[in-house]
Protein backbone atom coordinates (compact mmCIF):
# COMPACT_ATOMS: atom_id res chain seq x y z
CA UNK A 1 0.00 0.00 0.00
CA UNK A 2 2.94 2.43 0.63
CA UNK A 3 4.92 1.59 -2.39
CA UNK A 4 1.41 2.34 -4.51
CA UNK A 5 0.94 5.52 -2.58
CA UNK A 6 4.19 6.38 -3.75
CA UNK A 7 4.00 5.66 -7.06
CA UNK A 8 1.09 7.83 -7.75
CA UNK A 9 2.87 11.03 -8.31
CA UNK A 10 5.24 9.04 -10.52
CA UNK A 11 2.18 7.66 -12.53
CA UNK A 12 0.92 11.04 -12.75
CA UNK A 13 4.56 12.62 -14.39
CA UNK A 14 4.98 9.44 -16.65
CA UNK A 15 0.98 10.80 -18.04
CA UNK A 16 2.44 13.84 -18.46
CA UNK A 17 5.62 12.67 -20.60
CA UNK A 18 3.13 10.47 -22.76
CA UNK A 19 1.58 13.57 -23.50
CA UNK A 20 4.38 15.46 -24.78
CA UNK A 21 6.43 12.76 -26.47
CA UNK A 22 5.32 12.18 -29.97
CA UNK A 23 3.25 9.03 -31.36
CA UNK A 24 1.25 8.59 -34.77
CA UNK A 25 -1.07 11.65 -34.94
CA UNK A 26 -4.92 11.36 -34.43
CA UNK A 27 -7.48 12.27 -36.71
CA UNK A 28 -9.45 14.92 -35.93
CA UNK A 29 -13.43 15.93 -36.71
CA UNK A 30 -14.62 15.31 -40.39
CA UNK A 31 -13.65 17.69 -42.34
CA UNK A 32 -13.60 19.18 -46.26
CA UNK A 33 -10.46 18.46 -48.29
CA UNK A 34 -11.64 19.36 -51.66
CA UNK A 35 -14.25 20.10 -53.60
CA UNK A 36 -14.94 19.68 -57.53
CA UNK A 37 -15.31 22.69 -58.74
CA UNK A 38 -13.02 24.55 -56.07
CA UNK A 39 -14.39 26.70 -53.75
CA UNK A 40 -14.34 30.68 -55.26
CA UNK A 41 -13.82 29.29 -58.83
CA UNK A 42 -15.53 31.35 -61.91
CA UNK A 43 -17.30 29.08 -64.01
CA UNK A 44 -18.21 29.95 -67.40
CA UNK A 45 -21.80 27.79 -66.95
CA UNK A 46 -23.28 27.10 -63.17
CA UNK A 47 -23.05 23.49 -62.49
CA UNK A 48 -26.10 21.04 -61.85
CA UNK A 49 -23.81 19.31 -58.84
CA UNK A 50 -20.98 19.39 -56.59
CA UNK A 51 -18.33 16.79 -55.36
CA UNK A 52 -17.12 17.26 -51.77
CA UNK A 53 -14.06 14.71 -50.45
CA UNK A 54 -13.96 14.52 -46.59
CA UNK A 55 -10.68 13.26 -44.78
CA UNK A 56 -12.52 10.31 -43.64
CA UNK A 57 -15.63 7.87 -44.19
CA UNK A 58 -19.10 10.06 -44.09
CA UNK A 59 -22.72 8.13 -44.04
CA UNK A 60 -24.88 10.01 -46.33
CA UNK A 61 -27.66 10.62 -43.53
CA UNK A 62 -24.93 12.44 -41.67
CA UNK A 63 -23.99 14.91 -44.58
CA UNK A 64 -26.45 18.43 -45.14
CA UNK A 65 -26.19 20.37 -47.88
CA UNK A 66 -28.86 23.23 -48.66
CA UNK A 67 -28.99 26.85 -49.81
CA UNK A 68 -28.92 29.96 -48.05
CA UNK A 69 -32.58 30.05 -47.79
CA UNK A 70 -32.63 27.02 -45.99
CA UNK A 71 -33.67 24.76 -48.77
CA UNK A 72 -32.48 20.91 -48.11
CA UNK A 73 -30.25 19.62 -51.47
CA UNK A 74 -30.32 16.05 -52.39
CA UNK A 75 -26.87 14.12 -51.38
CA UNK A 76 -25.73 11.51 -53.20
CA UNK A 77 -22.81 8.90 -53.29
CA UNK A 78 -20.79 9.11 -56.60
CA UNK A 79 -20.51 6.24 -58.95
CA UNK A 80 -16.82 4.41 -58.78
CA UNK A 81 -15.99 6.45 -55.66
CA UNK A 82 -14.36 5.70 -51.83
CA UNK A 83 -16.99 6.31 -48.84
CA UNK A 84 -15.30 9.95 -47.94
CA UNK A 85 -16.96 11.54 -51.23
CA UNK A 86 -20.62 12.57 -51.82
CA UNK A 87 -22.31 14.62 -54.76
CA UNK A 88 -24.70 17.11 -54.42
CA UNK A 89 -27.71 18.32 -56.81
CA UNK A 90 -27.99 21.66 -57.58
CA UNK A 91 -30.51 21.65 -60.07
CA UNK A 92 -30.49 24.00 -62.19
CA UNK A 93 -29.13 27.44 -60.97
CA UNK A 94 -29.30 30.47 -63.01
CA UNK A 95 -26.11 32.19 -63.91
CA UNK A 96 -25.19 34.31 -61.31
CA UNK A 97 -23.33 33.17 -57.59
CA UNK A 98 -24.32 29.94 -56.77
CA UNK A 99 -24.01 29.38 -53.10
CA UNK A 100 -24.25 26.20 -51.11
CA UNK A 101 -23.85 25.39 -47.36
CA UNK A 102 -22.34 21.95 -46.02
CA UNK A 103 -22.56 20.19 -43.03
CA UNK A 104 -21.34 16.61 -41.62
CA UNK A 105 -21.55 14.98 -38.45
CA UNK A 106 -18.57 12.69 -37.46
CA UNK A 107 -19.47 9.06 -37.31
CA UNK A 108 -17.43 8.44 -34.32
CA UNK A 109 -18.06 11.26 -31.63
CA UNK A 110 -21.24 13.19 -33.31
CA UNK A 111 -19.15 16.34 -33.66
CA UNK A 112 -20.63 18.64 -36.15
CA UNK A 113 -18.50 20.45 -39.04
CA UNK A 114 -19.32 23.20 -41.66
CA UNK A 115 -18.58 25.86 -44.16
CA UNK A 116 -20.03 26.84 -47.50
CA UNK A 117 -18.71 27.15 -51.06
CA UNK A 118 -19.36 30.43 -53.54
CA UNK A 119 -18.99 30.04 -57.23
CA UNK A 120 -19.28 33.00 -59.51
CA UNK A 121 -20.17 32.67 -62.59
CA UNK A 122 -20.13 35.87 -64.53
CA UNK A 123 -21.69 38.39 -61.56
CA UNK A 124 -20.77 41.81 -60.26
CA UNK A 125 -18.93 41.96 -57.10
CA UNK A 126 -21.71 43.29 -55.37
CA UNK A 127 -23.31 40.26 -55.87
CA UNK A 128 -21.20 38.67 -54.68
CA UNK A 129 -20.32 40.57 -51.64
CA UNK A 130 -24.34 40.56 -50.81
CA UNK A 131 -23.88 36.55 -51.37
CA UNK A 132 -20.90 36.73 -48.66
CA UNK A 133 -23.26 37.63 -45.89
CA UNK A 134 -25.97 35.48 -46.75
CA UNK A 135 -24.25 32.35 -46.73
CA UNK A 136 -22.19 32.36 -43.57
CA UNK A 137 -21.70 29.09 -42.80
CA UNK A 138 -24.18 28.04 -40.38
CA UNK A 139 -22.38 27.44 -36.14
CA UNK A 140 -24.09 25.58 -33.73
CA UNK A 141 -26.20 27.31 -31.21
CA UNK A 142 -24.07 28.67 -28.05
CA UNK A 143 -26.70 27.98 -26.11
CA UNK A 144 -27.23 24.17 -27.21
CA UNK A 145 -23.61 23.27 -26.72
CA UNK A 146 -23.89 24.99 -23.17
CA UNK A 147 -27.06 22.36 -22.54
CA UNK A 148 -25.14 19.50 -24.30
CA UNK A 149 -21.90 20.32 -22.24
CA UNK A 150 -24.48 20.10 -19.18
CA UNK A 151 -26.39 16.99 -20.20
CA UNK A 152 -22.70 15.22 -20.35
CA UNK A 153 -21.49 16.55 -16.97
CA UNK A 154 -24.54 15.25 -15.45
CA UNK A 155 -24.48 11.91 -17.06
CA UNK A 156 -20.84 11.55 -16.18
CA UNK A 157 -21.66 12.01 -12.72
CA UNK A 158 -24.74 10.16 -12.74
CA UNK A 159 -22.56 7.19 -14.12
CA UNK A 160 -19.93 7.69 -11.71
CA UNK A 161 -21.93 7.59 -8.61
CA UNK A 162 -24.44 4.91 -9.93
CA UNK A 163 -21.58 2.10 -11.12
CA UNK A 164 -19.31 3.00 -8.17
CA UNK A 165 -21.59 3.62 -5.79
CA UNK A 166 -23.39 -0.19 -6.18
CA UNK A 167 -19.64 -1.49 -6.31
CA UNK A 168 -19.13 0.68 -2.82
CA UNK A 169 -21.83 -1.28 -1.14
CA UNK A 170 -21.68 -4.76 -3.03
CA UNK A 171 -17.79 -4.85 -2.17
CA UNK A 172 -17.21 -3.04 1.24
CA UNK A 173 -20.37 -1.71 2.75
CA UNK A 174 -23.55 -4.44 2.29
CA UNK A 175 -25.37 -2.38 4.82
CA UNK A 176 -25.52 0.79 2.54
CA UNK A 177 -28.10 -0.97 0.70
CA UNK A 178 -30.91 -0.49 4.27
CA UNK A 179 -28.62 3.23 4.88
CA UNK A 180 -31.57 5.72 3.67
CA UNK A 181 -28.66 8.35 2.48
CA UNK A 182 -27.05 5.43 0.28
CA UNK A 183 -30.70 3.90 -1.64
CA UNK A 184 -31.30 7.76 -2.09
CA UNK A 185 -28.04 8.63 -3.49
CA UNK A 186 -28.20 5.75 -5.94
CA UNK A 187 -31.62 6.35 -7.33
CA UNK A 188 -31.02 10.03 -7.90
CA UNK A 189 -28.26 8.66 -9.99
CA UNK A 190 -30.41 6.66 -11.59
CA UNK A 191 -32.92 9.10 -12.59
CA UNK A 192 -30.26 11.88 -13.95
CA UNK A 193 -28.49 9.01 -16.11
CA UNK A 194 -31.43 8.47 -17.71
CA UNK A 195 -32.68 11.50 -18.18
CA UNK A 196 -29.63 13.25 -19.26
CA UNK A 197 -29.20 10.50 -22.04
CA UNK A 198 -33.07 11.51 -23.26
CA UNK A 199 -32.09 15.10 -23.05
CA UNK A 200 -28.77 14.62 -24.66
CA UNK A 201 -30.19 12.81 -27.90
CA UNK A 202 -32.61 15.69 -28.61
CA UNK A 203 -29.69 18.11 -27.50
CA UNK A 204 -27.59 16.09 -30.20
CA UNK A 205 -30.03 16.52 -32.73
CA UNK A 206 -30.34 20.00 -32.43
CA UNK A 207 -26.38 21.00 -32.08
CA UNK A 208 -26.04 18.64 -35.38
CA UNK A 209 -28.68 20.34 -37.09
CA UNK A 210 -27.65 24.32 -36.19
CA UNK A 211 -31.01 24.58 -34.08
CA UNK A 212 -32.04 26.39 -31.21
CA UNK A 213 -33.30 24.63 -27.74
CA UNK A 214 -36.32 24.44 -28.91
CA UNK A 215 -35.20 22.14 -31.53
CA UNK A 216 -33.91 19.80 -28.56
CA UNK A 217 -37.56 18.76 -27.97
CA UNK A 218 -38.84 18.11 -31.53
CA UNK A 219 -39.52 14.37 -32.44
CA UNK A 220 -37.42 15.20 -35.54
CA UNK A 221 -34.04 15.82 -33.47
CA UNK A 222 -34.71 12.46 -32.07
CA UNK A 223 -35.12 10.62 -35.08
CA UNK A 224 -32.76 12.42 -37.23
CA UNK A 225 -29.84 11.20 -34.08
CA UNK A 226 -30.98 7.95 -33.83
CA UNK A 227 -30.30 6.98 -37.47
CA UNK A 228 -26.69 7.76 -36.91
CA UNK A 229 -23.99 5.64 -35.55
CA UNK A 230 -23.54 7.99 -31.93
CA UNK A 231 -27.22 7.99 -31.81
CA UNK A 232 -27.62 4.09 -32.03
CA UNK A 233 -24.87 4.30 -28.54
CA UNK A 234 -26.65 7.05 -26.96
CA UNK A 235 -30.24 4.73 -27.57
CA UNK A 236 -28.04 1.45 -25.96
CA UNK A 237 -27.23 3.66 -23.37
CA UNK A 238 -30.73 4.89 -22.60
CA UNK A 239 -31.99 1.13 -22.88
CA UNK A 240 -29.10 -0.04 -20.34
CA UNK A 241 -30.54 2.80 -17.81
CA UNK A 242 -33.81 1.10 -18.36
CA UNK A 243 -32.37 -2.47 -17.82
CA UNK A 244 -30.36 -1.06 -14.57
CA UNK A 245 -33.80 0.03 -12.83
CA UNK A 246 -33.96 -3.80 -12.63
CA UNK A 247 -31.12 -3.75 -10.55
CA UNK A 248 -31.41 -0.90 -8.21
CA UNK A 249 -34.85 -2.32 -7.06
CA UNK A 250 -33.06 -5.98 -6.88
CA UNK A 251 -31.24 -4.04 -4.43
CA UNK A 252 -33.04 -1.78 -2.66
CA UNK A 253 -35.83 -4.72 -1.82
CA UNK A 254 -33.73 -6.90 -0.87
CA UNK A 255 -30.88 -5.19 1.09
CA UNK A 256 -28.01 -6.29 2.47
CA UNK A 257 -28.25 -9.91 1.54
CA UNK A 258 -29.37 -8.96 -2.08
CA UNK A 259 -25.59 -7.11 -2.13
CA UNK A 260 -24.29 -10.10 -0.86
CA UNK A 261 -26.11 -12.38 -3.94
CA UNK A 262 -23.36 -13.76 -6.86
CA UNK A 263 -26.35 -13.90 -9.14
CA UNK A 264 -27.49 -9.99 -8.63
CA UNK A 265 -23.38 -9.10 -9.15
CA UNK A 266 -23.34 -10.54 -12.25
CA UNK A 267 -25.93 -8.64 -13.53
CA UNK A 268 -25.00 -5.17 -11.95
CA UNK A 269 -21.70 -5.73 -13.22
CA UNK A 270 -23.39 -6.54 -16.85
CA UNK A 271 -25.27 -3.40 -16.99
CA UNK A 272 -22.65 -1.12 -15.39
CA UNK A 273 -19.81 -2.32 -17.98
CA UNK A 274 -22.30 -1.96 -20.78
CA UNK A 275 -22.97 2.13 -18.96
CA UNK A 276 -19.51 2.12 -19.46
CA UNK A 277 -18.64 1.18 -22.86
CA UNK A 278 -21.93 3.20 -24.57
CA UNK A 279 -20.45 5.68 -22.72
CA UNK A 280 -17.03 5.69 -24.22
CA UNK A 281 -18.43 5.10 -27.83
CA UNK A 282 -19.17 8.62 -28.33
CA UNK A 283 -15.51 9.92 -27.32
CA UNK A 284 -12.36 10.46 -29.06
CA UNK A 285 -10.61 6.43 -28.21
CA UNK A 286 -11.64 5.06 -31.61
CA UNK A 287 -9.87 8.21 -33.62
CA UNK A 288 -6.21 7.43 -32.77
CA UNK A 289 -3.97 4.85 -34.69
CA UNK A 290 -5.50 1.47 -32.68
CA UNK A 291 -8.82 1.53 -31.91
CA UNK A 292 -9.14 -1.56 -29.74
CA UNK A 293 -6.22 -0.81 -27.26
CA UNK A 294 -8.30 3.13 -27.32
CA UNK A 295 -11.48 0.84 -26.53
CA UNK A 296 -10.37 -1.26 -23.73
CA UNK A 297 -7.99 1.69 -22.37
CA UNK A 298 -11.11 3.99 -22.53
CA UNK A 299 -13.23 1.24 -20.55
CA UNK A 300 -10.47 0.96 -17.99
CA UNK A 301 -10.31 5.04 -17.17
CA UNK A 302 -14.19 4.93 -17.22
CA UNK A 303 -14.07 1.94 -14.76
CA UNK A 304 -11.30 3.67 -12.68
CA UNK A 305 -13.07 6.87 -12.35
CA UNK A 306 -16.94 5.38 -11.35
CA UNK A 307 -15.01 3.33 -8.97
CA UNK A 308 -13.04 6.11 -7.50
CA UNK A 309 -15.45 9.25 -7.75
CA UNK A 310 -18.89 6.90 -6.74
CA UNK A 311 -16.79 5.50 -3.63
CA UNK A 312 -15.79 8.81 -2.67
CA UNK A 313 -19.41 10.27 -3.21
CA UNK A 314 -20.66 7.40 -0.98
CA UNK A 315 -18.30 7.86 1.48
CA UNK A 316 -18.64 11.73 1.75
CA UNK A 317 -22.64 11.48 1.69
CA UNK A 318 -23.46 8.50 3.39
CA UNK A 319 -21.13 6.94 5.34
CA UNK A 320 -19.49 9.85 7.32
CA UNK A 321 -22.23 11.82 8.61
CA UNK A 322 -23.24 8.25 10.24
CA UNK A 323 -19.70 8.31 12.44
CA UNK A 324 -20.17 4.48 13.54
CA UNK A 325 -16.85 3.34 14.60
CA UNK A 326 -17.65 0.06 13.67
CA UNK A 327 -18.44 1.24 10.04
CA UNK A 328 -15.41 3.66 9.65
CA UNK A 329 -13.15 0.96 10.73
CA UNK A 330 -14.49 -1.88 8.29
CA UNK A 331 -15.28 0.97 5.35
CA UNK A 332 -12.52 3.60 4.80
CA UNK A 333 -9.50 1.65 4.93
CA UNK A 334 -10.84 -0.82 2.13
CA UNK A 335 -12.13 2.36 0.30
CA UNK A 336 -8.44 3.72 0.25
CA UNK A 337 -6.79 0.37 -0.83
CA UNK A 338 -9.92 0.86 -4.06
CA UNK A 339 -9.45 4.56 -4.48
CA UNK A 340 -5.64 3.98 -4.97
CA UNK A 341 -6.14 1.03 -7.25
CA UNK A 342 -8.67 3.22 -9.23
CA UNK A 343 -6.04 5.85 -9.54
CA UNK A 344 -3.66 4.06 -10.45
CA UNK A 345 -6.02 2.20 -13.61
CA UNK A 346 -6.74 6.07 -14.39
CA UNK A 347 -3.12 6.82 -14.64
CA UNK A 348 -2.12 4.19 -17.11
CA UNK A 349 -5.31 3.84 -19.43
CA UNK A 350 -4.91 8.09 -19.63
CA UNK A 351 -1.45 7.58 -20.73
CA UNK A 352 -2.53 5.42 -23.16
CA UNK A 353 -5.53 7.06 -24.66
CA UNK A 354 -3.43 10.24 -24.57
CA UNK A 355 -0.52 8.54 -26.66
CA UNK A 356 -4.27 7.64 -28.98
CA UNK A 357 -5.77 11.07 -29.11
CA UNK A 358 -3.28 14.08 -28.54
CA UNK A 359 0.03 12.67 -30.31
CA UNK A 360 1.98 15.26 -30.39
CA UNK A 361 3.83 18.04 -28.00
CA UNK A 362 2.22 20.98 -30.35
CA UNK A 363 -1.04 19.15 -30.37
CA UNK A 364 -1.39 19.51 -27.02
CA UNK A 365 -0.42 23.19 -26.80
CA UNK A 366 -2.24 24.76 -29.22
CA UNK A 367 -5.18 23.18 -29.56
CA UNK A 368 -8.54 23.59 -27.36
CA UNK A 369 -8.33 19.97 -27.02
CA UNK A 370 -4.88 19.84 -25.81
CA UNK A 371 -5.19 22.49 -23.56
CA UNK A 372 -8.33 21.56 -22.19
CA UNK A 373 -6.60 18.20 -21.40
CA UNK A 374 -3.58 20.55 -19.32
CA UNK A 375 -6.46 22.08 -17.30
CA UNK A 376 -7.96 18.28 -16.77
CA UNK A 377 -4.47 17.23 -15.45
CA UNK A 378 -3.83 19.61 -13.60
CA UNK A 379 -6.84 19.80 -11.47
CA UNK A 380 -6.32 16.12 -10.75
CA UNK A 381 -3.44 16.44 -8.94
CA UNK A 382 -4.78 18.90 -7.07
CA UNK A 383 -7.07 16.13 -6.39
CA UNK A 384 -4.38 13.64 -5.77
CA UNK A 385 -3.34 15.94 -2.79
CA UNK A 386 -6.36 16.36 -1.37
CA UNK A 387 -6.66 12.54 -1.63
CA UNK A 388 -2.88 12.05 0.54
CA UNK A 389 -4.42 13.94 3.37
CA UNK A 390 -7.06 11.84 3.42
CA UNK A 391 -5.20 8.77 3.06
CA UNK A 392 -2.63 10.69 5.77
CA UNK A 393 -5.69 10.69 8.17
CA UNK A 394 -7.06 6.87 7.68
CA UNK A 395 -3.14 5.76 8.74
CA UNK A 396 -2.61 7.95 11.60
CA UNK A 397 -6.34 8.97 13.46
CA UNK A 398 -8.80 6.47 11.91
CA UNK A 399 -7.67 4.35 15.08
CA UNK A 400 -8.16 7.10 17.44
CA UNK A 401 -11.50 7.57 15.84
CA UNK A 402 -12.97 4.51 16.48
CA UNK A 403 -11.62 4.51 19.87
CA UNK A 404 -13.26 7.94 20.57
CA UNK A 405 -16.67 6.04 19.04
CA UNK A 406 -16.68 8.49 15.89
CA UNK A 407 -15.86 11.75 17.55
CA UNK A 408 -16.93 14.49 15.60
CA UNK A 409 -13.77 16.66 16.35
CA UNK A 410 -11.51 13.73 15.05
CA UNK A 411 -13.77 12.85 12.11
CA UNK A 412 -13.96 16.53 10.85
CA UNK A 413 -10.25 17.01 9.15
CA UNK A 414 -11.11 13.61 6.85
CA UNK A 415 -14.22 14.70 6.41
CA UNK A 416 -12.75 18.16 5.25
CA UNK A 417 -10.54 16.93 2.72
CA UNK A 418 -12.83 14.12 1.35
CA UNK A 419 -14.91 17.17 0.72
CA UNK A 420 -12.29 19.31 -1.62
CA UNK A 421 -11.16 16.00 -2.98
CA UNK A 422 -15.27 15.55 -4.30
CA UNK A 423 -15.59 18.99 -5.54
CA UNK A 424 -12.33 18.72 -7.32
CA UNK A 425 -13.75 15.39 -9.02
CA UNK A 426 -17.22 17.48 -10.21
CA UNK A 427 -14.73 19.87 -11.99
CA UNK A 428 -12.46 17.27 -13.47
CA UNK A 429 -15.94 15.99 -14.76
CA UNK A 430 -16.99 19.23 -16.05
CA UNK A 431 -13.60 19.47 -17.89
CA UNK A 432 -14.00 16.16 -19.37
CA UNK A 433 -17.26 16.98 -20.69
CA UNK A 434 -15.83 19.66 -22.88
CA UNK A 435 -13.10 17.63 -24.05
CA UNK A 436 -16.01 15.27 -25.82
CA UNK A 437 -16.56 18.41 -28.15
CA UNK A 438 -13.29 19.68 -28.80
CA UNK A 439 -11.63 18.86 -31.68
CA UNK A 440 -8.39 16.66 -31.10
CA UNK A 441 -5.29 17.80 -32.30
CA UNK A 442 -3.57 16.70 -35.54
Amino acid sequence: MTRLRTLLPLLLAVLLCGLVVGATPAAAHTELVRSVPKDGAKLAKAPDHLTLTFDEPVDLVDVRAMTPEGDRLPVTRPAHTGTDTVRIATGSPANGTLFVVWSVVDMEDGHASSGRLAFTTGTTAGAQDRGDEAAAAPSPSPLVRKGLVAARWTGYLALAVFVGGLAFVALLWPRGAEAARARALLTLAWVCGLLSTVAGIGLQGAYVSFGGLRDALRPASYTEVLTTEPGVALAARGLLWVLAAVVLSALLQGGAATSRSPGWRVGALAVALGLLRTTGMRGHSSEGSDPAWGAVADLVHLLGAALWIGGLVMLTVAVLPRREPVELAAVVPGYSRLAAGSVAAIAVAGLVLAWQVVGSYDALLHTSYGQLLLVKTAVLAGVLLAAQCSRQWVRTRLDLAVLLRGDAATVRPFGYSVAAETGLVLVVLAVTSLLVTADPGQ
